[in-house]
C-alpha cells in the first residue's frame, strides 16, 4: 500500500524562521522523484528551490503563492510506494539526484554522516555548521564570535525555536549556553527575563498622507534594514578617502586581457590588491566579539561584494580570495553575479563575509560613505574611474582618476592602520607593479 508522506518547510539555516512562497514546481497528482525541486521559496537571505526528499505522486500542497509559512510547517504530501523509506535521512542514503539544501537531499560523499541525522532541523543545523564562516546567510573558517547576528544559530529543538518565535525573541543574537554555542530553552527564556533596550520600544505607525504607498519591510529589504541598522547601533564607523591615479592599472588590465585566456575583470584586480593589503593590515579583516569583549583577527579573506538587482542589494562572498589569482576572482566574481541577478545564490553564498568591496562607480557616482557590513570591521569604496586633470610627473595631464575610501570599525584599528591601508591600496592602484612585491 502506498505510503502518505508529509515534507515540512526545512530549516533553511542561519536563524531563519520562515519563508514566502514565491512559486509552486509541482502540483497535485504530479510525479516527483527524490530531491527533485517542488517549490521556490523567498527567504530574508535568496530565493531557494526546496527539493523533496520522497518519490512518489504529490497529494497535496499546503499555501498558495504569496504566503509566509513559518519553518517546520507542512509543504506537500506524498504517496510513495510500497517499500519506500519513510524517514528522510534514510531516503537520503538511497539513489537520488545529489542536490543538497541545506542538509536536505542526498550526499553520496558523507553517508556517515546522514545516518546519524534524524530530524529535519538536526540536518539543517549540522549543515550549517560546518560551512558557515563568519556572519551570509549560509563553508571555511568561522569568526570566533558566538553572539553575532547573521552567523550560524545552532538551535535543533523545534520547541525552542517556537518558543523564540511566539515572544519574539531573535535567536542570532542569543549565545547558546549548549555544547558547541547550542541555544537551549533556558537560554531564551533568560533573553525574556532580561530587560527589554530602549531602542526597541514599540514605534507608533507613521501618518501617512491621502495616496501614499506602504511597501512591507520584510524579506530581503527587512534583512538589509535590520542588518544596517544594527551596524549602526553598534559599529563606531570612521571614513577616509583619497585620490588615485588608475591609468596604469587600466593600462595594465589592458595588457592583460590581449593576451589569450579568460578576461580580467577590474573588480578582480581591486580585489586582489585588497587581499594584498588585508595581508599588510590584519586588523581590517576581523571582527568584535562583544560577548568576549574581544577582537578576533580571521585567518582568511572571505570577500563580499555588493551586486545590485531587481530584488534589492546583495552581497554575494568570494571564499578565500587570498589565495585566488585574478582569473579566478573574474570567474567567481561573474558565477555570483549572474545567481543574483536570477535570483538563485544560496544561504551560503550571502554569508561568511569578512571584508566587503563596493563598487558604486557603476552607478556612475564618486565617491561615497557606505555602512559597514556587520559584523565586519571595513569596506572599501570605489568610485568610477574617470578621465580628470592630473599632475603626472611634474606635469599637467589627462588621467584615469577613482576616488576610494575605507570606511573602518574604530574598534579595531586607529587612524594609522586604515589610513596605511587606503595608502597601499591607491599605490597599487596608480603603480601595479607594486603589487607584485606581495605575491
Amino acid at each position: 500500500m502506498p505510503q502518505v508522506m508529509e515534507f515540512k518547510l526545512p530549516d533553511l539555516g542561519e536563524g531563519l524562521t520562515e519563508a514566502e512562497i514565491v512559486r509552486w514546481l509541482v502540483a497535485v497528482g504530479d510525479v516527483v522523484e527524490v530531491d527533485q525541486p517542488v517549490v521556490e521559496v523567498e527567504t530574508a537571505k535568496a530565493m531557494v528551490e526546496v527539493p523533496c526528499p520522497y518519490g512518489g505522486v504529490v497529494t497535496a500542497r499546503f499555501g498558495e503563492e504569496g504566503t509566509e509559512l513559518p519553518v517546520g510547517a507542512p509543504l506537500i504530501t506524498v504517496a510513495v510506494g510500497a517499500g519506500s523509506e519513510p524517514e528522510p535521512a534514510a531516503v537520503a542514503e538511497s539513489s537520488g539526484s545529489g542536490n543538497v539544501l541545506v542538509g536536505y537531499g542526498t550526499d553520496h560523499s558523507r553517508p556517515a554522516r546522514r545516518k546519524r541525522v534524524a530530524r529535519p532541523a538536526a540536518m539543517a543545523a549540522a549543515a550549517v555548521v560546518a560551512p558557515v564562516a563568519a556572519v551570509a546567510a549560509v563553508a571555511a573558517p568561522a569568526p570566533a564570535a558566538p553572539a553575532q547576528a547573521s552567523g550560524p544559530v545552532p538551535v535543533i529543538s523545534p520547541l525552542v525555536r517556537k518558543l523564540a518565535r511566539d515572544n519574539g525573541v531573535d535567536l542570532r543574537a542569543l549565545r547558546g549556553s549548549g555544547p558547541e554555542g547550542l541555544i537551549l530553552r533556558a537560554d531564551v527564556e533568560a533573553a525574556l527575563r532580561a530587560p527589554a533596550p530602549a531602542a526597541q520600544v514599540a514605534a507608533t505607525p507613521v501618518a501617512a498622507p491621502e495616496g501614499a504607498t506602504r511597501i512591507p519591510l520584510k524579506g530581503l529589504r527587512g534583512a538589509v534594514a535590520e542588518k544596517l541598522s544594527r551596524s549602526r547601533r553598534e559599529i563606531p564607523e570612521a571614513t577616509c578617502w583619497v585620490d588615485a591615479d588608475a591609468t596604469e592599472l587600466m593600462a595594465a588590465r589592458a595588457a592583460m586581457n590581449a593576451a589569450a585566456g579568460p578576461k580580467i575583470s577590474v573588480l578582480a584586480l581591486l580585489a586582489r590588491i585588497c587581499t594584498a593589503a588585508l595581508a599588510r593590515y590584519p586588523e581590517l579583516n576581523s571582527t568584535v566579539d562583544l560577548a568576549a569583549n574581544e577582537i578576533v583577527r580571521l585567518p582568511s579573506v572571505h570577500l563580499g561584494f555588493a551586486a545590485q538587482t531587481e530584488r534589492g542589494l546583495v552581497v554575494p562572498v568570494v571564499r578565500d580570495a587570498q589565495s585566488r589569482s585574478p582569473e579566478s576572482l573574474s570567474a567567481e566574481f561573474g558565477r555570483l553575479t549572474e545567481l543574483a541577478r536570477t535570483g538563485k545564490l544560496a544561504p551560503a553564498d550571502l554569508t561568511g563575509g569578512t571584508f566587503t568591496l563596493n563598487n558604486y562607480g557603476v552607478f556612475g557616482v564618486d565617491g561615497s560613505t557606505p555602512i559597514i557590513n556587520h559584523p565586519e570591521a571595513a569596506m572599501l569604496g570605489v568610485g568610477r574611474i574617470v578621465d580628470k586633470p592630473w599632475v603626472h610627473e611634474g606635469q599637467l595631464a589627462v588621467r584615469k582618476v577613482v576616488q576610494l575610501s575605507l570606511t573602518f570599525d574604530h574598534r579595531v584599528c586607529d587612524g594609522g592602520a586604515a589610513g596605511g591601508f587606503l595608502r597601499y591600496v591607491a599605490d597599487c592602484v596608480e603603480s601595479p607593479a607594486i603589487l607584485l612585491r606581495s605575491l
